[in-house]
């Protein structure tokens, strides 16, 4: 079941916490109402968490560059949101207005286009040359990798699908990626989605997915080709992915409770 906020669970019951994170007060809420906590954040958002506290615990003002309203925008504000700044766009970096000597750092939304977020980094380093950068960018390799690929992708096709949902940030971004690039392209939860009059004229599409669409998703997009006598699909393979990110910690315990008991 799923749910917007934490107080439509009822008390005592198992609660998951998606990849996108959630904000300090929804844990305390539900601790308040004794859920059963799973935790599924994804560490690439965590670390964005860890750095706007450590960043306002020094006394830095935090710019966040991301997209109002989004779920891991929310729960990164959140974590110090006396000492957070939200930046959307170029023109919200210019019209920032803090002092010369003001201490400030910025963090991303991990699922942002690259492109767009350099332009950004760009401008407030141009308004504020001393401001303080994450070690590393926080863009999601999943994200920044999709978003190569398909740039890359674009010179042989005439259509892109991107296999995502309507609120899923980084399956929003490629579908930009490859319109500004002059390339179609549309985003679809399946297969049912696709609209055949896309197809009138187009001899290569491109198939893509948001970063957690599952991979049973791609198949059914393939198949649905395969089955109106589409017989050559080839991946499109450009680098290999090896990061492994391991279970919950509290689903790792139940894992090794029943595994004793067996």
């Amino acid at each position: 079941i799923f749910v917007e906020e934490e107080s439509e669970v009822p008390e005592g019951a198992t609660i998951v916490f998606s990849a996108h994170g959630v904000a300090p007060a929804v844990n305390e809420s539900s601790a308040r109402l004794g859920h059963n906590v799973i935790d599924a954040t994804c560490p690439l958002v965590t670390k964005v968490h860890v750095q706007a506290r450590r960043y306002a615990a020094d006394g830095y003002t935090v710019i966040l560059i991301g997209h109002a309203g989004h779920e891991e925008v929310v729960g990164t504000m959140g974590e110090a949101p006396e000492a957070t700044v939200l930046v959307q766009s170029v023109a919200d970096a210019k019209a920032l207005d803090f002092p010369a000597d003001a201490r400030l750092a910025y963090i991303t939304q991990t699922t942002l286009s690259v492109d767009e977020t350099g332009v950004i980094i760009a401008a407030l380093r141009e308004r504020f040359p001393a401001i303080h950068a994450p070690k590393k960018e926080d863009i999601c390799y999943a994200t920044s990798n999709r978003q190569w690929a398909v740039k890359e992708m674009l010179q042989e096709i005439e259509l892109l699908l991107v296999i995502g949902s309507r609120n899923s940030s980084n399956s929003n971004r490629l579908v930009e990626v490859a319109r500004a690039g002059g390339i179609a392209a549309h985003l679809i939860d399946d297969e049912t989605d696709i609209d055949e009059a896309w197809l009138e004229g187009v001899e290569t599409v491109g198939v893509t997915s948001g970063a957690s669409a599952p991979e049973r998703l791609v198949a059914r997009v393939c198949d649905w080709f395969r089955a109106r006598g589409v017989e050559r699909i080839e991946p499109y393979h450009l680098m290999e992915e090896d990061v492994v990110f391991r279970l919950p910690i509290e689903l790792r315990r139940e894992l090794a409770l029943a595994e004793s008991q067996g």
